[in-house]
């Protein structure tokens, strides 16, 4: 009996994983229990009813069989290994085995309970210590080094206190953010060298700093890496194609491309300068009769590209998108402050105050573009919609998705849509007025530099309204753009982890191993860069950026490979319409208030604001 029991334990820990998306939904039901008519709680299977009634019929047959000869210590062993493997499924079985069992056969709670916190102890010191030594063990046999690993946490409290250091205060200013933005991972590189790894709670990720590495890993040639698995608090936050692996990334890039197309957003074009207009109007009434003023500019482009993506994306102004943005903001800062507990398997389940506050701003930013998505329909059905902007081509695009293939499951549902509009709305504002508000904060510190742009903006256009074939040739404003999100990169590092044995380079790692793209650190390389990595030098990218990386993975701010950033067009159109306009009006310099302190909030953010003083020409 004891090895049957340790046979059913096999298979439920080899298939557990499945039902972790399924839900128990209890109903009454009136049924007939050993002659009695009673109210009983029963099953409505979940999405793998089948496989379900498969595995409860197995075990349900174990169960009785040990009850029959006296052993429920046997069975209270078989129900226990239920509960710490998947509580949802648990339910399940407790709840057939009183239908089909009745209340005389069920097993004693107390013997389960025993059972289950031996269980549970073994499970826990599996997590937190056994599986974590075993890995160590792994990566150091590949000549990794690996930082000391503590207990649970790994190097997270360590990380956490090292950033609340750096950013206590402002540094020089200077391009060599590093130290100040990623103090813990500079240090263990230099202590341990490249080849390193680090302890992200109970798990280890490893730093990929060679470029040749980084491509595999990007190009997923082997296809044995995916993203890092999200917890429901991320998911909460942002999904779409960004995050999704597979047949669904696969088909949700391929509805969503049409609408980034180089044509289409040429269209996007008057979006771009209308908002663009807006902003600079504004400025220059502030501007005082000596010719000047200061304003912090980083809200303002935040409110620019704000409304730019509520143009672009949906055909409304930012007023109307406001509500998406706060909300946003505020999840992002929740975020994280979860990042500390993200290790934890079901902390984000729990009714913390947090995840609940993240799943209320869920609920409302979802309520929110269902409706703008069922005016579009509605219009769209009337023959009344606008299809230039990025909802009307996804849902063009979508329709035509589901009409060639002839079923609605080829397309995108109602709730795929609200995602990557969530998608549109965050990154379409976040990337580029980071990138923006860094410009203007690197030109004013480079004024040579800003004299070169501006000339060249006004030898292409004058005073002009820019033109979408024109802003292709501002090279200068180009280089200058590289060179920015060079030093300044919105996304500080990308991660991936292998889910096979795989061969990178001539390291291998088993299944389970993290990776980490360090993007800043590869980016301010000296072995890659020179020594004057962090000098602010556009003419590394006055023949392109194949040039300036020698053809190497050693520049990725908007990612690399197939999963490259599908709005990179639309940021950097968007972004040269913006710096071009700025150009054409103002001359600028940063205010003796400006405090250069690069931060993280998920993206790069200024701490303490860019008080910029503007010139009028």
């Amino acid at each position: 009996m004891l090895i049957e029991m340790l046979d059913v334990i096999n298979v439920i820990l080899s298939v557990s994983f499945q039902y972790y998306r399924d839900v128990v939904v209890f109903g009454l039901r009136k049924t007939q229990n050993t002659g009695q008519q009673g109210t009983m709680p029963i099953l409505m299977p979940g999405k793998d009813h089948e496989s379900d009634q498969v595995m409860v019929t197995t075990i349900l047959k174990m169960t009785r069989k040990s009850l029959a000869v006296g052993e429920g210590i046997v069975a209270s062993l078989i129900l226990s290994a239920l509960v710490a493997v998947d509580l949802r499924l648990f339910c399940r079985v407790w709840i057939l085995s009183k239908l089909m069992m009745g209340e005389s056969g069920l097993i004693s709670m107390v013997g389960v309970l025993c059972v289950l916190v031996v269980w549970w102890g073994w499970k826990v010191l599996k997590w937190i210590w056994w599986k974590p030594k075993k890995l160590d063990r792994l990566i150091k046999e590949q000549g990794i080094k690996v930082t000391p690993y503590n207990l649970l946490m790994g190097d997270l409290k360590e990380i956490r206190r090292q950033s609340i250091e750096a950013q206590s205060k402002p540094m020089n200013l200077s391009h060599d953010i590093v130290p100040r933005v990623l103090p813990f991972h500079l240090q263990t590189i230099q202590k341990y060298g490249k080849k390193s790894a680090f302890w992200f709670g109970t798990n280890p990720r490893l730093y990929i700093m060679d470029p040749d590495l980084i491509r595999d890993i990007m190009s997923n040639k082997f296809g044995h890496l995916a993203k890092l698995k999200r917890n429901q608090i991320l998911g909460f936050f942002l999904s779409g194609v960004a995050a999704y692996e597979g047949e669904k990334w696969a088909k949700h890039r391929r509805i969503i491309n049409p609408a980034f197309h180089m044509e289409k957003l040429k269209h996007m074009l008057s979006a771009f300068y209308t908002s663009s207009t807006e902003m600079v109007s504004k400025w220059e009434k502030l501007i005082t009769l000596e010719g000047s003023c200061e304003l912090d500019v980083w809200p303002e482009l935040q409110n620019l590209t704000g409304d730019v993506i509520s143009r672009a994306a949906f055909g409304s102004s930012y007023e109307e998108g406001k509500r998406v943005f706060k909300l946003q903001d505020e999840q992002a800062e929740l975020l994280v402050q979860s990042f500390s507990t993200a290790f934890i398997p079901g902390f984000s389940l729990l009714p913390t105050k947090r995840n609940k506050r993240m799943k209320k701003c869920h609920k409302e930013i979802s309520a929110i573009l269902m409706d703008i998505i069922n005016k579009r329909q509605k219009a769209m059905m009337v023959g009344e919609a606008k299809h230039n902007d990025l909802l009307g081509l996804l849902l063009e695009s979508n329709q035509k998705e589901i009409q060639e293939n002839k079923t609605k499951n080829i397309g995108m549902t109602m709730e795929d849509v609200i995602e990557e509009c969530k998608l549109f709305y965050f990154a379409g504002q976040e990337t580029t007025s980071v990138l923006l508000v860094w410009t203007m904060i690197v030109l004013s510190m480079h004024p040579e530099w800003q004299v070169h742009a501006r000339e060249e903006v006004l030898q292409i256009f004058g005073k002009n309204k820019p033109n979408f074939d024109s802003l292709s040739h501002l090279k200068i404003v180009t280089m200058i753009l590289y060179e920015v999100l060079r030093l300044y990169p919105p996304v500080l590092d990308l991660s991936r982890r292998t889910y096979k044995n795989i061969k990178l380079g001539e390291i291998s790692l088993p299944a389970g191993i993290e990776v980490m793209l360090p993007i800043l650190l590869v980016h301010h390389d000296h072995e890659i860069w020179g020594e004057d990595a962090e000098e602010f030098k556009p003419e590394r990218f006055a023949e392109g950026i194949s040039k300036a990386t020698k053809n190497k993975v050693s520049f990725f701010p908007f990612g690399w490979g197939p999963r490259i950033c599908i709005g990179q067009n639309f940021a950097m159109t968007e972004a040269k319409m913006a710096l071009a306009m700025i150009l054409q009006r103002f001359a600028f310099e940063l205010s003796p208030s400006y405090a250069h302190a690069p931060t993280t909030v998920l993206t790069l953010h200024p701490q303490y604001g860019a008080q910029i003083i503007l010139h009028k020409l």
